[in-house]
C-alpha cells in the first residue's frame, strides 16, 4: 500500500477532488499555504494499493494546470534602493509524494 500526498493550487482543488472521487478513491483534503508566494494550496492525502498509484497520479496531473503569474520583485539594487519591477513565475501543477505504508487500519 502507498500513501500519495499531492499539493495542488487551490484553483484546481475542486477538479482534482471531483476526479479522484469519481475514480472511487477515498481522499482527505487539507487547506495549506505555499511558502514562496504565500498563496492557497490544497493538500490531498490518498491511501491506495500499489497498482493504483499511477492512476491517481494521472488524475492529479490531468486536473492540475500550470500557469504564470506576475509577482513583485523586492530585490536591492545600487545605493540601497529597491526595485519593484515584477517578474513572472510559474504556479499550479502539482507536487506529489508517494510513500510506503508499513501498516494500515480502518477502525
Amino acid at each position: 500500500m502507498k500513501l500519495v500526498l499531492s499539493i495542488v493550487n487551490s484553483d484546481d482543488a475542486s477538479a482534482v477532488s471531483a476526479a479522484l472521487t469519481e475514480g472511487h478513491f477515498q481522499v482527505t483534503k487539507l487547506a495549506t499555504t505555499g511558502g514562496f508566494l504565500k498563496t492557497g494550496n490544497t493538500t490531498f492525502i490518498t491511501g491506495v494499493e500499489d497498482d493504483k498509484v499511477d492512476e491517481v497520479i494521472k488524475i492529479i496531473e490531468d486536473k492540475s494546470n500550470k500557469r504564470t503569474q506576475m509577482v513583485p520583485n523586492a530585490s536591492t539594487i545600487d545605493m540601497g534602493m529597491y526595485s519593484a519591477l515584477p517578474f513572472e513565475v510559474t504556479i499550479g501543477g502539482a507536487t506529489i509524494f508517494v510513500l510506503n505504508v508499513d501498516r494500515f487500519e480502518k477502525i
